[in-house]
C-alpha cells in the first residue's frame, strides 16, 4: 500500500510553483531588456535597506538589496510599474545610480524580510540614526557598568546570523552614551580590534573582537557618516546624528588610515555634557565674582585657553547662557556647533566652502551684533579682526591653544596683534584643566605625609591672599579605591580647574616690552588670583580629586 505524504507533496508544489515563477521572471526580462536575478542564494546588504522605508519599497514592488558609494541594486517585479518608475525617479533625485533587477515575488519578500533585522535604528528624513524606540532606551537603561556593555557586544558577536552587524554598532554608541564616554575608539591592530571608551578623559579598554567583524562595521559607520566606502589610504571626516526622545545627540566621525586597517574615533557631543552652568564648572567663588563683571561689560575680550578637551567650549557656553537676554544680539562662530541655545544665531564654519572663523566673523560683524563667540582663534586674521571687533563696541568670547593664562599675551604677539592695542582689546585670559572627581561612595581619606605633604605646604605657602585659606584643612587627603559606582575607576564626573589674569597697568607694561610668559607671571602676582596649581590643591583639600590626579592634568615640578 503506498502511503501519501502530504508534506512532501506540498514541499515539491512549492518547488515547482517556485521554478515556475522564476522562470517566468527571467522570460520577462529578456522581453524588458532589464538583468534577471534570484536572490534566493544572493547575498542582502542590510545597510542597503536604509535607501528606502519598507512601506514605500513594498508600496513600489520593489527593494534595494546592495549598495556601494552611490550605486544601488533595486530588485523590481515590473519595471514598467507606475509605482516603481516613481520610486526610482526619486532615487535618482537624491544622487542615487539605480540598476534594475527582475526578480520574482520570492526573491523580493526575502529582501523586504530582511527589514526585521535592521535591529533598533532606521534612518530619519534629516539623515539621523533614530534609535530611539523603546528597545533601545531599555538597553541603555541596563548599562550601568563596563561590564554591561563588554556582555551586551559579546552577546552579538556571539551570534551567527550576519546581521549582527545591524546590532553591534546601535550598542557601541547606547553604551558610550550611557556611561557618559566623550569618545569611542575603535582600533585594528595586528589581529584584533580594540574597542575603548574615553571616560572623564581618560581611554578605558572594553574588549576586542574580530577583524572580520570590523570591517562589515566599518562600511557601516561610513555609509551613516556618508563617508566614501572605497577610499582606506586617506582621512575622512564625517557625521551623523542620534535621536533619543527629544534629544538629538550628534556623532562626529574621524576615519585615519593605519598599518592593519583604518582607525575610527567617533566623538560623542550631547546637549547634557556641555550644558554645564557657570556655578557648577568649579571655579572658585573668588574668580567667579570677577567673571560675572567682566562677562557684562559692553566691550573688550575675554579668552579661554588649555589643551584640546579641557572645556573651554563648555565654559564659553555657560557665559553666554549666563548674559544672553532678548535685548542683546549674539552670535556665535564655531566648528562644529556642539550645542544650541534659543535665541542665540549660531553659524558653523566651512574651511572647504572658504567660510572660516575670520570670514564668519566679519559677516557677523555686519548683523549688528553686542556679543560674539569666535570658536577659535588660530591665525593673524582671525585675531585682528577679533581684536578690533572688541576695540569697536563688542565683547568677544574665544579660545585661544596656549598652555596658561599667561601664554595667551605672547601667542598674541606672535599671531601680529599690536602690543598697544592688546591691553585696550582683551578684558581678561583664562587658563583651564579637568580634572577626574574622587567617586564620593568609596574615595578613602588618609593623614597628608611625605612628598605630598611638601608639595602642598609649598604651594599653600604661594597663596598670597589668606582670605582664600580660610576655613581650609590642611591634615588630610583622599584618594580613589573603586567600586560598583564608578566603574571601579575610583572615579566618577570632572571639575574644572582655573586660573586667569586681568588686564591692568602691570600687565599692559609687560606686554608692550614683547614679554616671555613668565615676564606676564610676575607682573599679574599682585592681582592674588590662583594659579592652576593652586585652585588644584584647595580642591585636593576638599576632598574633590586627588593629588595623582591633579599630577595627571598639571605639571607640578616647580613645587616639587
Amino acid at each position: 500500500m503506498i502511503q501519501f505524504d502530504e508534506e512532501k507533496e506540498k514541499g515539491r508544489v512549492e518547488v515547482l510553483l517556485k521554478q515556475e515563477e522564476e522562470a517566468l521572471a527571467s522570460t520577462l526580462s529578456v522581453k524588458y531588456g532589464v538583468p534577471y536575478l534570484d536572490l534566493s542564494a544572493h547575498p542582502i546588504n542590510i545597510d542597503a535597506l536604509r535607501v528606502v522605508k519598507e512601506i514605500d519599497a513594498r508600496g513600489a514592488n520593489l527593494a534595494v538589496f546592495n549598495i556601494t558609494d552611490k550605486k544601488i541594486d533595486v530588485a523590481v517585479l515590473a519595471p514598467t510599474n507606475e509605482k516603481t518608475l516613481e520610486l526610482i525617479e526619486d532615487f535618482k533625485t537624491r544622487g542615487f545610480t539605480p540598476q534594475m533587477y527582475m526578480v520574482s515575488h520570492a526573491s523580493l519578500n526575502k529582501v523586504w524580510e530582511r527589514y526585521k533585522d535592521l535591529s533598533y535604528s532606521s534612518e530619519t528624513s534629516s539623515g539621523a540614526l533614530d534609535i530611539s524606540n523603546a528597545d533601545i532606551l531599555d538597553m541603555m537603561k541596563k548599562v550601568e557598568t563596563l561590564e554591561d556593555v563588554k556582555k551586551l557586544i559579546d552577546g552579538v558577536l556571539s551570534m551567527k546570523r550576519a546581521y549582527r552587524i545591524s546590532k553591534i554598532l546601535e550598542i557601541i554608541l547606547a553604551g558610550g552614551i550611557s556611561l557618559k564616554a566623550s569618545d569611542i575608539h575603535i582600533e585594528p591592530e595586528e589581529t584584533s580590534v580594540r574597542l575603548r571608551y574615553r571616560l572623564d578623559g581618560v581611554l578605558t579598554d572594553i574588549l576586542k573582537f574580530d577583524k572580520e567583524t570590523f570591517e562589515l562595521l566599518l562600511s557601516r559607520v561610513k555609509l551613516i557618516s556618508n563617508l566614501k566606502l572605497n577610499t582606506k589610504s586617506k582621512a575622512q571626516d564625517g557625521r551623523f546624528s542620534i535621536k533619543i526622545g527629544d534629544a538629538e545627540i550628534e556623532i562626529r566621525t574621524s576615519l585615519l588610515p593605519g598599518p592593519y586597517d583604518e582607525s575610527v574615533v567617533l566623538r560623542i557631543l550631547t546637549p547634557e555634557a556641555i550644558s554645564v552652568p557657570l556655578e557648577d564648572l568649579g571655579i572658585h567663588p573668588k574668580l567667579l565674582e570677577v567673571l560675572k563683571k567682566e562677562i557684562v561689560k559692553p566691550n573688550g575680550m575675554i579668552l579661554t585657553t588649555g589643551p584640546t578637551g579641557s572645556g573651554k567650549t563648555t565654559t564659553l557656553y555657560a557665559f553666554l547662557r549666563k548674559i544672553y537676554t532678548p535685548d542683546i544680539k549674539v552670535i556665535t562662530i564655531e566648528n562644529p556647533i556642539e550645542y544650541h541655545i534659543a535665541g542665540i544665531v549660531q553659524t558653523q564654519t566651512d574651511e572647504e566652502g572658504d567660510y572660516t572663523f575670520a570670514s564668519g566673523l566679519r559677516s557677523a560683524l555686519r548683523q549688528d551684533p553686542d556679543v560674539i563667540m569666535v570658536g577659535e582663534i588660530r591665525d593673524t586674521e582671525t585675531a585682528e579682526v577679533a581684536v578690533n571687533a572688541a576695540l569697536t563696541g563688542h565683547l568677544v568670547l574665544s579660545t585661544l591653544h596656549t598652555n596658561n593664562a599667561a601664554g595667551s599675551f605672547p601667542r598674541l604677539l606672535d599671531l601680529g596683534v599690536n602690543p598697544k592695542v592688546i591691553s585696550s582689546a582683551l578684558n581678561i585670559s583664562i587658563a583651564q584643566r579637568l580634572v577626574r572627581k574622587l567617586c564620593p561612595v568609596c574615595k578613602k581619606e588618609k593623614l597628608l605625609v611625605g612628598t605630598e605633604k611638601s608639595l602642598i605646604e609649598k604651594t599653600l605657602t604661594e597663596i598670597t591672599d589668606a582670605s582664600y585659606l580660610e576655613g581650609v584643612q590642611k591634615e588630610k587627603v583622599w584618594e580613589p579605591v573603586g567600586c560598583k559606582e564608578c566603574n571601579g575607576s575610583g572615579f566618577k564626573g570632572r571639575i574644572g580647574i582655573y586660573e586667569a589674569i586681568l588686564i591692568d597697568d602691570a600687565i599692559e607694561k609687560a606686554v608692550i616690552a614683547n614679554p616671555s610668559e613668565r615676564d606676564i607671571v610676575l607682573a599679574a602676582k599682585p592681582q592674588k588670583l590662583l594659579d592652576l596649581i593652586e585652585d588644584g590643591v584647595l580642591k585636593i583639600l576638599a576632598g574633590v580629586t586627588s593629588v595623582e590626579e591633579l599630577r595627571r592634568v598639571v605639571d607640578l615640578s616647580r613645587m616639587e
